[in-house]
């Protein structure tokens, strides 16, 4: 299936998870993750089901003063 993750164009297999393809492009905390535009808990990574055409947003804290 094809997915966009942060606006790149990627293939995951039938049934992917949202935890592939974070494995996909080695996420690695801190992060939150959003699948089009709907914040998913970090424990539902390993069974929210992927979509074809699923836009996949990998959002990292920002710090700074």
């Amino acid at each position: 299936m094809n997915i966009l993750i942060n606006d790149i164009p990627h293939t995951l297999p039938p049934e992917a998870k949202l935890a592939d393809a974070l494995r996909l492009i080695s996420a690695t905390p801190p992060f939150a993750a959003a699948v089009n535009r709907q914040f998913v808990p970090r424990s539902n990574y390993e069974s929210h089901e992927l979509q074809t055409d699923d836009r996949i947003e990998v959002i990292r804290p920002v710090t700074g003063g």
